[in-house]
């Protein structure tokens, strides 16, 4: 006996596709049954003769119940029901004339085989032509403009940024809200993407795999509305946030264009306060790498989002503001071009702007630079000659050298990324590598006031460890300061606050932190370039060039042998006495002098500090993780 043909779900037969005698096979499609507004396929279990259709078109079943009687098969090929092989044995559609009209035609086994296939499909022609609208090839004209001013879009941004097919955007047919005052076909073909591309994507796969590469990217378009941000685009910001916190990935941020938009009308509320962008991007800080890069013209909202990354890119065309014209002119403060506000001549000397570059070309590499500090270590460097090391400092102990000589000669080669080096210029903050692994390199530069310490180089320095602090980099510090800089002109500038920065923010830190005293080591600033105390770093080193004191030299002098400087008369005698008080002194405060007492871990050959370093941060243990550490905006 053949086994009938049984629903296995309760619902309304909608077609019926065979006819008393017809002969099917096993996975033939006798008939579609509607369940819960679903088509759903009922086939033979087993090769038979259809003796009786037992629930034509429009019957409601249980399940179980039988849909067609079969009797055994008859040995007859040419008329089994059995579709084409690459179908599993569908049949084909019947004719459109037999197709039942209950709930429109049947569909389901068929849909493979009626009608366009693939991207001739138009469900999916009208997806792939949504997205191919806001594509830089379907807009000619925006994109020409652009490149007319000898600007990239964003789109080329991101595909330089980004490793090839690695790429998901996120809202690429998001439009502005503005419907109320636009039809939907300019809206398509004018705001795609409401003005901001983003998505998730590899950057420097080729190196670190593609794990450690994934990176959140977000680019205002400015050939969209100015750039400016609208409630949409403030939505997808969220969204983009929220991915870059649950995967902890990095982000980099494009931020060019004009602040809030004024004329979105589809948005509720009155004044837009209520966005979650501003508050949800700030929370990252010290969490995931933030990135933020400016060419063009970057105000209001725009310059917020970019202030608050923990580097800052720009272009040498850029403007920076957090008001452009139209918000200055509306403040009564007078009309301005917008080249005339925060120009790069201003925030690359400020602090605001981290690293200048060219143009955007330039931007994207430095983005990725920096980015790989965060991403791991690499597998392959080259060690520059280290003795070269022993000749950087002059053996005149006044005479002034290049400390980033010694930077560059004691990382691997190419390796080094210097930060804010137009601002606070008495401190050298770089990021680079020693055999491959990430380090920050802290180093007081001798040529801007012997190295002495003030209220820029104290800021500059204290949100560099907090940088490399946040984000599990090792700290080296290279001393050479006389101590803070002191005068009634500095404490206008607040010293006291700012250069306690270093003390309380190297006091905290969680990173493997290593000092090496290059010359000078004076008072309360070789204090702070080494957390505090020459104890505080899991070694403080100096090189035979190391010199060290409560206070410099010939200060101390002065003041703990005035009475014996006074009491000479003659002044060629005076001064010879001071010279020789003041050599006594260095003796006495020499690098090995101070070893031998223990002050100090050792005085080294300085082709020896690469080899003391990755001794040390190869046994160290990675840096503690729970507790979100914020990275100071400034």
């Amino acid at each position: 006996m053949t086994e009938n043909v049984v629903t296995h779900l309760q619902g309304t037969i909608v077609g019926v596709f065979v006819s008393t005698g017809d002969q099917v096979v096993p996975g033939t499609v006798v008939a579609l049954i509607e369940s819960m507004k679903m088509h759903h396929e009922v086939a033979a279990s087993a090769a038979g003769t259809v003796v009786r259709v037992a629930a034509p078109d429009g019957t409601t079943l249980m399940e179980g119940d039988t849909v067609v009687e079969l009797g055994p098969p008859v040995a007859r090929g040419p008329e089994v029901k059995s579709g084409p092989a690459s179908e599993g044995g569908h049949l084909p559609p019947p004719p459109a004339a037999a197709s039942p009209t209950r709930s429109g035609s049947p569909s389901g086994a068929f849909a493979a085989s009626a009608g366009p296939r693939g991207l001739d499909r138009p469900d999916l022609a009208e997806v792939v032509d949504r997205h191919r609208a806001g594509l830089d090839a379907a807009r000619t004209v925006a994109v020409d403009k652009r490149h007319a001013k000898g600007k990239r879009t964003a789109r080329e941004n991101l595909a330089h940024l980004v490793d090839d097919e690695t790429f998901v955007e996120y809202g690429p047919t998001v439009v502005a809200a503005q419907r109320r005052r636009r039809d939907i076909d300019d809206l398509i073909a004018n705001t795609p993407a409401d003005g901001l591309v983003g998505g998730i994507g590899d950057v420097n796969g080729e190196l670190f795999g593609s794990d450690r590469a994934k990176t959140v990217i977000m680019s205002y378009d400015y050939t969209v509305l100015a750039g400016t941000q609208g409630a949409q685009n403030h939505r997808k910001k969220d969204r983009l946030i929220e991915v870059a916190e649950q995967l902890r990935t990095p982000i980099v941020f494009f931020t060019e264009g004009g602040g809030g938009r004024p004329g979105d009308t589809d948005a509720p509320g009155v004044s837009g306060l209520d966005c979650l962008a501003f508050w949800w991007f700030a929370e990252l800080s010290g969490t995931v790498p933030i990135v933020g890069i400016a060419s063009g013209y970057c105000f209001a909202g725009n310059a917020a989002i970019l202030g608050c990354c923990d580097v800052v890119i720009a272009t040498e065309d850029s403007n920076i503001g957090m008001g452009g014209p139209a918000m200055i002119e509306g403040g009564g403060l007078g009309v301005f071009a917008p080249g005339d506000i925060g120009p790069i001549t201003v925030q690359g000397s400020n602090g605001v702007v981290d690293i200048v570059v060219a143009d955007e070309a330039d931007a994207v590499d430095a983005a990725k630079k920096y980015l790989s500090y965060f991403q791991g270590s690499t597998d392959e460097w080259i060690e520059p000659d280290q003795t070269v090391l022993r000749d950087v400092v002059p053996l005149d102990r006044l005479r002034a050298y290049e400390i980033r000589d010694a930077i560059e000669a004691m990382c691997d080669e190419g390796s080094m990324l210097e930060l804010r080096r137009g601002f606070g210029h008495g401190m050298v903050t770089v990021l680079a590598r020693i055999e491959g692994r990430p380090v920050g390199i802290l180093a007081n530069d001798p040529k801007h006031l012997g190295g002495a310490i003030d209220s820029d180089g104290s800021d500059k320095a204290a949100r560099f460890m907090q940088l490399c602090d946040a984000h599990g980099i090792a700290l080296i510090t290279l001393c050479d300061t006389p101590g803070m800089m002191v005068g009634p002109d500095i404490e206008e500038t607040a010293l006291v606050r700012h250069c306690s920065r270093l003390f309380v923010t190297g006091a905290n830190l969680t990173v493997p932190t290593i000092a090496v005293v290059i010359r000078k080591a004076y008072g309360l600033g070789a204090q702070a370039m080494m957390g505090g105390s020459t104890k505080a770093p899991l070694a403080c080193l100096a090189w035979p060039t190391g010199e060290f004191g409560g206070m410099g030299l010939e200060g101390a002098v002065r003041l703990g042998y005035r009475k014996e400087l006074e009491a000479v008369t003659n002044d060629a005698e005076r001064d010879a006495l001071f010279q020789e008080m003041v050599a006594r002194m260095y003796e006495h405060g020499k690098a090995v002098n101070v070893a031998s007492h223990f002050e100090i871990d050792d005085v080294i050959d300085p082709a020896d500090t690469r080899r003391w370093i990755t001794t040390l941060l190869a046994a160290a243990p990675c840096a503690p993780t729970g507790t979100r550490k914020q990275i100071d905006t400034w």
